[in-house]
């Protein structure tokens, strides 16, 4: 990822409605997954700041183990007294077989080229225990890239159908998998693909301070994801994509 992205994701990260409302999908989603099993050590694959690893261990006393290749990201996370921060390429892990009881990787397979995620997926899979919970999230729909998609390094992103292919070809079971951050898809549409190319401005990240109106505003599609998940219901379509599996026994 572009170094110049932390800045934004150290000042964004606690209260940016984006992060606040995936936060709400993604636990939505783990709870009922998490609630009767044995989890004690977990690693989050390309942590950045180590904002949500610290997020984890504050909701479910998990032991987490916090791994990113920027320097730049460990900086923000030894500041913010992450404990366990790991410099190391999650395409190979300085880990052995069968560590982990659940791995964690966020955004972090789109900065990967097309068809090259087949190695760190292979790499998740490898430190994770039988049985063990992978948790993935990845940008969604290629439409929808944006000037914050170029400006973060991104290289790719995922559709349901290449997702879970990717995911099952490293020998993962899949357990939920959903679209999010759907409700304000013809927003983004419009954005990017209409108000972006007028402007044609240069990349830029998309974690600008915004009114606290506007956060708020905006944090509430994301809410009604969340109730609509916690159904059992998994959304068509949508700016992310959540992959939940299982690695067999």
């Amino acid at each position: 990822m572009n170094p110049a992205e932390f800045h934004y994701l150290a000042r964004a990260e606690e209260e940016f409605w984006w992060f606040r409302g995936m936060r709400r999908i993604l636990f939505t989603l783990l709870d009922p997954l998490v609630r009767d099993r044995r989890i004690e050590w977990v690693l989050e694959a390309g942590c950045g700041t180590g904002h949500f690893a610290r997020e984890l261990e504050r909701r479910y006393r998990w032991r987490v183990v916090p791994v990113d290749l920027a320097a730049e990201g460990l900086a923000y996370g030894r500041s913010l007294g992450v404990q366990r921060l790991v410099q190391a390429d999650i395409a190979q892990l300085p880990f052995p077989e069968d560590a982990f009881d659940a791995v964690f990787s966020l955004d972090v397979l789109v900065h990967f080229p097309a068809g090259a995620e087949a190695r760190p997926l292979a790499e998740l899979v490898r430190v994770l225990k039988p049985r063990g919970l992978l948790v993935l999230r990845t940008a969604a729909l290629d439409i929808l890239r944006s000037r914050h998609s170029q400006f973060t390094g991104e290289r790719q992103r995922f559709t349901r159908a290449r997702l879970r292919s990717a995911a099952t070809g490293a020998g993962v079971r899949v357990l939920r998998m959903t679209y999010a951050n759907s409700l304000l898809l013809p927003v983004a549409l419009a954005k990017f693909r209409i108000w972006e190319p007028l402007l044609r401005k240069p990349p830029a990240s998309g974690l600008a301070p915004i009114p606290g109106w506007l956060n708020r505003l905006l944090e509430w599609p994301l809410r009604i994801e969340a109730g609509i998940l916690a159904m059992g219901l998994n959304l068509p379509l949508g700016q992310s994509l959540i992959l939940i599996g299982e690695k067999p026994a």
